[in-house]
């Protein structure tokens, strides 16, 4: 008998390159897998870090320091210019939102005051204040004595300065006969000063110089006008004062000033109880009115 043959060298080449491409093939295959699994990891991670910058409590400390100036490290990170850019159009929307809504606010306001009679609240440019000064060219400053109870006691001051001369001056508040019109309802610090000045005149009538000499009471009021029939003392000061014979003449001032609640339309005015020996210089007989609040 023939001994077998073995594999011909055509088969054996035929199986060696078979193999190798079998090889070949699995290699790319697990190359291929390994590549793709790992630009899926890249994807998923750039995808995350992505939304990151515009999520989470990141975003919002980004926001609050916007306004930090910037450095070479905040440049180089990919999400700088993202959350910069979105920090400032959340920002520039916020604003306007504010805005309109503090003009609507601001409307709703001014419509409601239109329909009142309340004047609206007090700004720094819309002031309230009142100082009027002694007028000693108008001899008839001082009104004579009228029993009428819308006058009150003694003798109104009628006549005062308050064109801006000297230290006299009006910001929003009116005259009318010697009182001063409130424009406003609220607190109010009123004050007035009135100088007494009796000089012995020769010509002089000697009862009307010892009527004078006498001891007489010096008082200044200070009265508000209201709806009420009759004028509402506010403030009264006085003092009894008595002047030597041998004196050439006599002076005294009297201040006071305090804070009272006023009414819009209340009138306030200064009646004294001696008008002839009222002397109206205008550093020593004075009047006035501000609003607190």
């Amino acid at each position: 008998m023939l001994p077998a043959a073995g594999p011909s060298a055509a088969q054996t080449c035929a199986l060696v390159l078979g193999a190798a491409v079998l090889l070949q093939s699995l290699c790319v295959a697990v190359t291929f897998l390994y590549f793709t699994n790992e630009l899926k990891q890249l994807r998923d991670t750039y995808s995350k870090s992505g939304i990151a910058c515009l999520t989470g409590e990141e975003l919002g400390n980004f926001i609050q320091n916007l306004d930090v100036v910037e450095t070479e490290e905040r440049e180089a990170d990919p999400c700088w210019q993202v959350k910069w850019q979105l920090g400032k159009l959340i920002k520039k929307m916020m604003s306007r939102s504010y805005e309109e809504n503090i003009s609507a606010v601001n409307a709703e306001r001014a419509l409601t005051f239109s329909n009142t009679n309340e004047q609206p609240p007090q700004n720094p440019v819309y002031r309230i204040a009142a100082h009027l000064t002694g007028n000693s060219n108008k001899k008839s400053s001082v009104a004579p004595h009228n029993s009428s109870p819308r006058r009150g006691s003694g003798q109104k001051i009628s006549s005062w300065e308050s064109s801006r001369k000297g230290h006299s001056f009006l910001y929003n508040v009116e005259l009318r006969n010697g009182e001063l019109v409130v424009p406003k309802t609220g607190f109010y610090y009123i004050y007035s000063q009135t100088y007494f000045r009796f000089r012995e005149n020769e010509n002089e009538d000697s009862d009307l110089l010892a009527q004078i000499r006498n001891p007489k009471q010096l008082v200044q009021y200070v009265y508000k006008l209201t709806n009420y029939p009759e004028p509402i003392l506010l403030m009264k000061s006085a003092r009894t004062s008595c002047w030597s014979k041998k004196a050439e003449y006599g002076l005294y001032s009297i201040y006071q000033g305090g804070v009272f609640q006023l009414k819009r339309d209340d009138r306030i005015f200064v009646s004294v109880s001696n008008g002839d020996i009222v002397d109206m210089d205008k550093e020593a007989s004075f009047f006035g009115a501000f609003l607190i609040s």
